[in-house]
């Protein structure tokens, strides 16, 4: 089949490598974000999509909207047979779906219905999920609600964090995209429906998310770091400034210490939760590098009756 590849970000590359390198099929084009500002001096720069496009020789698309009738009129031009995507990150309108012959197929990293959303990934490990996956559906105009060709199944291990998921499902997921292109030119492969249950929704996680709770048990505390771990940035406050965190596990054996109250040792910085302590691993203060806990705290020279949460890191007063 022709194909114009639709997606974005790092994770959706290894879809368009698979694709690539798969030799049965055309990648006519790539659909990709517009260049965007990064870095200190918020020069523009292209998106990882656009990039690996522009090393192997392919046209890239680059629409301010997908509406807009410059890039219809080019996609209607190319007249792809199918167009996969993975993380676009724009909504397609009804007069875009209707081009390609075989529809949008979009590979999407949770088991549907279940995650519909913008961060499936992150919301699985932060509800405790112990298998996730990714799913091939073809897009309509309903938030991920398609009829399904294909899925993959993937552990969430005790340790992983959305980014470290992440990555296995992108590099999984490309094989199950490729294959479900396969499937569509020979006609093996049809669709089937969602069930109607089991529907669960995975909005944009906003950095309120990101903020611990730290009356929460410990296992939540831990999944909400490791869920926003690369991004948002799970955080608490620490007299007053945002204190990231990085990476912390739980310790059953350690019991006795207020929400949010740390305990310092010689190499090792505890912090109470709604259940038993937290081990703070590694850590970032405002405006600073990341770095270990216990120099963080070495550092600051904690106060005894400061807090972790406070919004002046107030002694406590009971």
């Amino acid at each position: 089949m022709k194909l114009v590849f639709a997606g974005t970000p790092e994770v959706a590359v290894p879809a368009l490598d698979a694709l690539i390198a798969s030799g049965r099929h055309e990648v006519a084009a790539v659909v990709t974000r517009p260049d965007a500002p990064s870095g200190r001096g918020r020069r523009l720069v292209a998106s990882p999509v656009a990039q690996r496009a522009e090393e192997a020789g392919i046209e890239i698309l680059r629409p301010a909207k997908p509406r807009d009738e410059a890039f219809l009129t080019r996609l209607r031009e190319i007249a792809p047979d199918c167009c996969p995507v993975v993380a676009y990150g724009a909504l397609l309108p009804r007069v875009a779906l209707d081009i390609p012959a075989n529809g949008w197929v979009n590979l999407h990293f949770s088991l549907l219905p279940a995650w519909r959303g913008a961060a499936p990934v992150q919301h699985a490990v932060i509800a405790g999920d112990e298998t996730t996956g990714a799913a091939t559906f073809l897009i309509e105009e309903g938030l991920d609600s398609g009829p399904v060709y294909g899925v993959i199944t993937e552990d969430v291990r005790p340790t992983d964090t959305s980014g470290d998921l992440l990555t296995r499902l992108a590099f999984a997921g490309a094989g199950l995209l490729a294959a479900t292109m396969d499937g569509i030119e020979d006609g093996t492969l049809k669709a089937v429906q969602q069930p109607s249950d089991g529907v669960s929704l995975a909005p944009k996680l906003t950095v309120d998310d990101a903020r611990v709770d730290w009356a929460a048990p410990a296992l939540r505390v831990d999944r909400v770091v490791r869920g926003c771990t690369p991004a948002p940035g799970a955080w608490t406050l620490f007299r007053g400034e945002r204190l990231k965190l990085i990476q912390l596990t739980p310790t059953p054996d350690r019991t006795g210490l207020a929400p949010g109250e740390p305990a310092v040792g010689k190499n090792s910085v505890h912090v109470g939760t709604g259940s038993y302590a937290v081990e703070l691993l590694w850590v970032q203060p405002q405006g600073k590098k990341p770095m270990r806990a216990a120099d963080w705290a070495r550092g600051v020279r904690i106060a005894p009756g400061e807090r972790l949460g406070a919004a002046e890191g107030a002694a406590d007063v009971r």
